[in-house]
């Protein structure tokens, strides 16, 4: 009902034109600090200035929190902060902060965990006010403005009249957020052990029993696409010849693809669907979302070869070329979900225009994308979905499967020109490391997958765009734009592009790649490092001093920072030979394995890194001039628990060491502890010994 009331950044920056004064956020790079540059609260991005002036005040704090494409953050600020009434209660009694989630996720780490420490929902907008030395003492959501305005005044009386209580409360929720993991969790650390695989199936066949079986997912609403955990279930279906968790697996991308989520026009995924359907998505597009989607689906056509997911790839990365892509191969953040004002106007249609479109074919198309003549969501709007696969739908009404593909995709082609026509959503057009890297993984994966040069290429481009933009020295950078690199990078960046340059070299084995992936992992370990808990902090120790120095531990969409380092570096320890990598990447599962063995629904990528650990890993050494073509024929199997390393000669890596191209044929060596079979000329063969 709130949704005609957002306003989109295009209207927001044409306030200047009304002769409004700008807050500080005007000098900001962030699209989401800049939508809120002219509302009458005197906003200021977090700084350690401002943090010094609420305590030279004496006033106290309220950070809100939030990020572009969020649709209650702009719905709080039409009925709030871009109220007068209400900006002035605040100007008055407090220090106002800003902060992009995206660009300040340390800053949002603490104050969603302080909320959470309260005993409160989670969520953005997140609203917390601090003490003026930056200890929460309450917060929230979202608030009517009516609601907000008397929390305003009962907290400004609450600081002038009940201080003392206020700061007993806040230095005990200092004190909780500064709590050491193994204590906060009761864990201790663990002595390596064996793995147990009962372990993880009886937790998995736990997690497995709360699954939608008709649309795939969890059940219940909303419907959140968990790339992460859909992958942990493909290794764990290959490894244990699990049906159940394949055949999930398979009708969970199935549904989705199939879903409104999926633009189903020009590609790409929403954030998430607001009913248990997959149909009906808050309609903002994400470059995280996007990218490990086209991970997710390339791996599943490796172990499941569709012709959808192959669709769905294409069509994805499609889309993030045409719409998240800068001019310098690196990758934008975000497409809003509204445009005019209004959510979803972009994506939808009404049925009158379809019958200007179709009306020669107004029937077929009508039962393909599930279209009704008053609309089949809000307001006469029709959301495009699909029910059943071409092949069923071609034999329900006759045709060949062969003409009904011409038909849609000439059905896309005019959509996507008549869409064109159309107001465009905001772009979010900041540039993340960490997102990037996810992307580059993306474009390795697929490339791997069905061999599309393009595909390495822009990866290949974009990885020297972070190298040249984003790192200087030996240390990243978050976040870049326009030529401008501001934030010192997290533990996340680094998580994400060691990953993404192991994925490089598993695609085209130039070890230049796992050169920079050493020399980031070595920077990690001195700079983030905990040896005390055998965990990285999110932040460096060079970075800013804030109240709590956390570590993420749980996966959420994204793999937790400290799962992709454990994965990375027993990838890494395993290709260079270095037991300290490897052994660090253990004693990190060890640490969490009461918690792994229990919860693969919030440690999904330390469970497939559990899997991994479980048998020894296959090591699998190409030497020759088909080096190339050899690892890609392998490469085209689901093979989860396997190193490749391919040289046309000579290489110094552990495994191509004395390995030599047999009579002067590619040879393959297939092995186990660096010990290895009789080595084999076809790759028919080395699958065979796998």
């Amino acid at each position: 009902m709130f949704a005609k009331l957002k306003r989109n950044h295009i209207h927001k920056m044409e306030k200047a034109e009304e002769g409004r004064t700008p807050n500080q956020l005007i000098h900001e790079s962030s699209p989401y600090l800049l939508q809120h540059a002219y509302n009458p609260v005197k906003w200021h991005p977090w700084s350690e200035s401002i943090l010094k002036k609420a305590q030279e005040d004496d006033k106290p704090i309220l950070v809100s929190i939030g990020y572009s494409a969020c649709h209650w953050c702009h719905v709080m600020e039409h009925e709030s902060f871009e109220d007068e009434e209400v900006a002035t209660i605040m100007n008055r009694d407090y220090i106002c902060i800003k902060v992009d989630r995206e660009e300040r996720p340390d800053v949002d780490q603490i104050y969603m965990d302080a909320l959470q420490t309260m005993g409160l929902q989670g969520g953005w907008p997140l609203n917390v006010f601090l003490m003026p030395n930056a200890k929460p003492f309450y917060g929230g959501t979202y608030f009517r403005k009516h609601q907000w305005q008397n929390l305003l005044l009962q907290i400004g009386k609450a600081f002038r009249e009940q201080r003392e209580e206020l700061d007993k409360s806040a230095n005990g929720f200092a004190d909780a957020l500064n709590r050491n993991l193994l204590e906060k969790y009761g864990l201790q650390q663990e002595v390596p052990r064996a793995l147990d695989p009962n372990n993880v199936i009886q937790a998995t066949n736990g997690l497995l029993g709360k699954i939608d079986p008709e649309f795939g997912g969890e059940k219940g609403a909303p419907k959140f696409p968990m790339p992460v955990l859909y992958e942990f279930l493909l290794s764990f279906a290959e490894q244990f010849n699990h049906p159940m968790a394949k055949n999930h697996v398979h009708n969970t991308l199935t549904k989705m693809a199939y879903g409104g989520i999926y633009d189903q026009v020009g590609g790409g995924f929403a954030r998430y669907s607001v009913d248990g359907e997959w149909f009906a998505p808050h309609f903002e597009k994400m470059l995280y979302d996007n990218a490990q989607l086209i991970s997710l689906y390339s791996r599943a056509y490796r172990y499941n070869p569709q012709s959808l997911y192959k669709e769905v790839v294409e069509e994805s990365i499609e889309f993030v070329f045409r719409e998240l892509t800068n001019e310098e191969k690196g990758f934008y953040s975000a497409l809003d979900a509204d445009s005019e004002g209004e959510e979803g106007k972009f994506y939808t249609w009404k049925f009158t225009e379809i019958v200007k479109l179709f009306a020669d074919d107004l029937e077929l198309f009508e039962d393909f994308y599930n279209v009704k003549m008053y609309g089949n969501w809000e307001n006469d709007q029709n959301i495009l979905f699909r029910k059943q696969s071409k092949e069923a739908f071609a034999k329900k009404h006759n045709i060949e499967v062969k003409e009904l593909e011409q038909k849609v995709a000439g059905w896309k082609k005019t959509l996507f020109e008549e869409r064109s026509q159309k107001v465009r959503p905001g772009l979010d057009d900041k540039t993340l490391t960490s997102w990037n890297g996810l992307m580059i993984t993306a474009l390795a994966d697929a490339y791997i997958t069905f061999n599309n040069p393009t595909y390495l290429e822009h990866a290949q481009q974009s990885m020297k765009f972070i190298m040249n933009k984003l790192k200087k020295g030996k240390a990243l950078m978050h976040n870049y734009k326009k030529g401008t690199a501001s934030i010192k990078a997290y533990l996340e960046d680094y998580a994400a592009i060691i990953q993404a340059c192991l994925s490089l070299y598993n695609a085209c084995f130039d070890e230049q790649y796992l050169k920079e992936a050493k020399l980031l992992s070595d920077y990690c370990l001195e700079n983030f490092y905990d040896e005390e808990e055998n965990l990285f902090f999110f932040t460096d120790k060079d970075g800013e001093q804030l109240i709590a120095r956390k570590k993420e531990i749980f996966d959420s969409v994204i793999p937790s920072s400290n799962a992709l380092m454990a994965h990375s570096l027993y990838e890494l320890g395993s290709i260079l030979g270095s037991e300290t990598y490897t052994e660090t990447s253990k004693k990190m599962l060890f640490t969490l394995l009461p918690l792994v063995e229990k919860e693969p629904r919030f440690l999904s990528h330390w469970t497939s890194l559990y899997l991994k650990m479980l048998h020894p890993q296959i090591e699998i050494a190409i030497v020759g001039k088909d080096h190339l073509s050899y690892s890609k024929e392998i490469q085209q199997h689901f093979l989860p628990n396997i190193i490749i390393n391919a040289c046309e000669e000579k290489s110094d890596l552990p495994l191509l060491q004395q390995r030599e191209a047999i009579d002067g044929k590619t040879t393959i060596y297939v092995c186990q502890n660096r010990a290895c079979k009789l080595p084999v000329h076809s790759v028919k063969e080395a699958l065979e010994l796998v």
